[in-house]
């Protein structure tokens, strides 16, 4: 029956179309969109008279950040299906293209992880391990943000430890790939107001100062050392690349760059104005810089330094 053929043939010819848009739409239009993306060229031969030394090594580092995964309060859970399906399908895609060698998360990795109960808190982490599964050559580290644990007046040990132990960071430390150093700081506990997180995260950023010193000091082959090095981490030496989620602080120039006081991180009463379109409401909570009474220290003028969500340090 010639009628009822063309019908068919119509019908197929429409469900044709529509899986071939829903395909595009859905999976396909990631490559072409990441595959715009590629890593900078870069020499990796020695310079000035060490070109017999070996190759240059290069790091390959994705950094993201502000991934707010919706919560069972505030999350619709056609919203989240939805924004979860394209991030999901964003950061595979640029696994299979860029094949990164390490990504950084910088925070905000949840929308309600500072109120999450447990059981929801479970929920979240294990969306988050399907979403930004990776291959095993590739390593994933996160940072943790004000949205994880909640603004300095809400957070406390409990969300805090929660975080870490899944993992698997602490709030100040360095990790070191290729050569290069990266400074991960939680800064929403650099608040200087004293509180025991506060405190610890202080004490121990002066310490990987510290560390980062003596290691400058080995390799210029400074002796004596300008300060006790019997218990620092050596490290190979090269200026930190800081990394951590947005807080409203203080930065000097375009850099964003840190000062850092032998005995003490204190209060930065400087401001920084952002441009008048980008300007938002002002922060809760107030956080630190280090003083520019320091000595020679190695956080001072940083390789780069990168923070999620908002901070006067991007501009």
């Amino acid at each position: 029956m010639p009628g009822l053929n063309g019908k068919w043939s119509s019908l197929i010819f429409v469900v044709w179309t529509v899986s071939c848009a829903f395909i595009f739409c859905e999976y396909l239009i990631y490559y072409p969109a990441i595959f715009q993306c590629a890593w900078p060229e870069m020499d990796r031969a020695p310079s000035g008279e060490s070109r017999d030394r070996e190759p240059v090594p290069i790091l390959r580092a994705l950094i993201l950040s502000d991934t707010h995964l919706l919560g069972a309060i505030r999350g619709h859970w056609f919203d989240k299906l939805r924004r979860e399906w394209q991030m999901e399908r964003a950061f595979q895609t640029a696994m299979w293209l860029l094949r990164p060698e390490v990504v950084f998360i910088l925070g905000d990795v949840f929308d309600e992880g500072k109120w999450s109960s447990t059981k929801n808190w479970d929920d979240d982490v294990r969306r988050f391990h399907k979403m930004f599964r990776h291959p095993r050559d590739t390593e994933l580290i996160v940072l943790v943000g004000n949205h994880d644990v909640g603004f300095h007046s809400e957070m406390n040990w409990y969300k805090l430890q929660r975080f870490e132990k899944v993992f698997n960071v602490t709030s100040a430390r360095i990790v070191t790939r290729k050569g290069v150093n990266f400074l991960l700081v939680n800064s929403v506990a650099l608040h200087g107001d004293g509180c025991p997180i506060c405190q610890t995260v202080e004490s121990e950023l002066l310490r990987l100062s510290q560390d980062l010193n003596c290691s400058l000091q080995q390799s210029m082959q400074a002796a004596p050392m300008a300060e006790d090095c019997s218990d620092a981490r050596w490290l190979p030496f090269s200026r930190p690349v800081i990394l951590q989620v947005g807080q409203q602080g203080c930065t000097e120039g375009s850099g964003g760059n840190w000062h850092t006081f032998e005995s003490r991180i204190t209060l930065c009463t400087e401001s920084v104005t952002p441009p008048a379109q980008d300007k938002m409401p002002p922060h809760p909570s107030i956080a630190t810089c280090c003083s520019k009474s320091s000595m020679t220290c190695s956080l001072r003028k940083p390789l780069g330094s990168f923070s999620g969500g908002f901070s006067p340090a991007s501009y």
